[in-house]
């Protein structure tokens, strides 16, 4: 009698004989060994040029950005003070990147005798007015002073200030603070937090004896300035810079110029730079975006041993970017988030991507929180629930109407299936739903009551026992 396939394969032939022989397996040393043996047929030399931190030599397509910078900026050289600046764009239009290539230019030209310093703050990494304060007066000390003038943690906050300003005027000249993503500050203390902030750092000139402080403020935030507390905008009555997205030919070029700097002449296929180019476009023209995607798609196809990149591997990157965000962005949901977009996308994928009306969608997740044991929030707050998932991109939703019924909201999901609920069952509380699934497809019998079978009939009773994986069916 034939034995099944999986037995077949798992079991060694009698005797040692009539059989392959076994191949032992291979330590992590040899795979390593392996790897480095096969070495890449794409590379010439570091990646480094594709990193989103690299600043090249020049900048592509922003002459007219790096132009405006430096007017605004121009007095200092003169040792005057220049206005407030704040740049705007969104992600990856080079805005830190021409900030950079501006302070080099500084640095290459500033005559002998002027003194200008950057002091350079990325203010998503740190917490509060203090830490702000603490990090500029320490960078003051680094461009040349004693490290006995260091700031250590513990003084009071008005102690570091008068210290900021002490240093400010101990290195004289002009001192201008770059706060990268500007728009973080006071995020963890609220908005009256980032108004203090820059209200003290926009008066620090009244402190001043030897120096002059003036603020580039950089974000993505386009109205970041118009929620600023009238104070502020009084104090900073800033110049204004915006960056607006590159275009689909111009992230080519970028792409082209950094590629001739990394990989092998014809490694890079052109209808794969095209695709790069055209993904990154329609994703708000965004450099990095660009710059990752050529990454990810360099080393599909190295791993596939390929001397080329071609428009497949592009494809295969993007995919998997884009399934690595929407992981991330799904392990952080809480878990009566987890639960809610369990049941939309298990609904959806059972419609075949057709819209499933609020009704259902909630029944089937009051139904699911009370088999998981915890209970059901109200209609109220789920619906917002699911407007937060069509803001995160989780989700599509549309109105349809029903006529004299009135209009309900359709609900579909809008990330592959079966990877997304592998994350969400990832979640402890949601791991016993993994059961359910049979290659890739979802079994909701629990939700309605009914099995598949008994909806296709409609003759079969429904059971009132538990289910195959000990979970009882919630009656109609």
């Amino acid at each position: 009698m034939d034995q099944p396939r999986e037995q077949q394969l798992s079991e060694p032939s009698p005797g040692g004989s009539g059989g392959p022989p076994e191949t032992p397996a291979a330590s992590p040393g040899d795979v390593f060994d392996e790897i480095l043996k096969r070495g890449s047929q794409l590379y010439k030399g570091s990646l480094r040029p594709l990193q989103e931190d690299y600043v090249p030599s020049r900048l592509l397509h922003r002459d007219t950005e790096i132009r405006d910078v430096l007017r605004v900026l121009a007095p200092a050289v003169r040792g005057n003070l220049p206005s407030h600046l704040f740049i705007y764009g969104k992600v990856g239009t080079g805005k830190s990147a021409v900030v950079t290539q501006v302070q080099k230019e500084f640095a290459k030209r500033l005559p002998a005798d002027a003194k200008v310093t950057f002091l350079n703050l990325n203010c998503a990494n740190v917490n509060g007015e203090y830490a702000v304060l603490q990090n500029l007066a320490n960078q003051i000390v680094q461009k040349g002073l004693s490290d006995e003038d260091m700031i250590p943690t513990g003084w009071s906050q008005d102690r570091v200030y008068q210290a900021l300003c002490r240093l400010s005027d101990k290195r004289g000249g002009v001192l201008l603070l770059v706060l990268d993503e500007i728009d973080c500050l006071g995020k963890s203390g609220g908005t009256d937090a980032g108004t203090s902030i820059l209200y003290t750092l926009a008066q620090i000139n009244r402190d001043l004896k030897e120096a002059r402080v003036g603020i580039i403020g950089i974000s993505n935030d386009l109205q970041f300035a118009q929620r600023l507390d009238a104070r502020v905008k009084s104090r900073l009555s800033e110049e204004k810079v915006s960056f607006a997205p590159y275009t689909q030919p111009q992230l080519r070029d970028i792409l082209k110029e950094r590629a001739a700097e990394v990989f092998v002449e014809g490694a890079l296929d052109n209808e794969a730079l095209d695709r790069c180019a055209l993904y990154a476009a329609q994703d708000h023209g965004d450099a990095r975006r660009a710059l990752a995607l050529l990454r990810k798609s360099a080393e599909v196809a190295d791993q596939l041993s390929s001397h080329t990149i071609r428009s497949e591997h592009v494809i295969h990157a993007k995919n998997k970017l884009e399934l690595d965000v929407i992981a991330d962005c799904v392990r952080k949901l809480t878990l009566q988030h987890k639960i809610l977009l369990w049941v939309v996308i298990s609904l959806s994928e059972k419609r075949r991507g057709e819209g499933v009306s609020m009704g259902e969608v909630y029944h089937g997740y009051s139904t699911l929180c009370h088999q998981l044991g915890h209970k059901p929030l109200g209609t109220r707050t789920v619906a917002d629930y699911v407007t937060e998932f069509e803001t995160l991109g989780l989700v599509h939703t549309e109105i349809h109407s029903g006529g004299r019924r009135g209009r309900t909201r359709l609900i579909s999901s809008a990330v592959p299936s079966h990877e997304t609920l592998r994350v969400l069952e990832e979640d402890p509380t949601l791991r016993p739903l993994s059961r359910q699934r049979t290659f890739g497809q979802t079994d909701l019998w629990r939700f309605d009551g009914q099995t598949p079978g008994e909806r296709r009939t409609g003759s079969a009773p429904r059971s009132s026992g538990p289910g195959p994986d000990g979970l009882t069916p919630i009656p109609e």
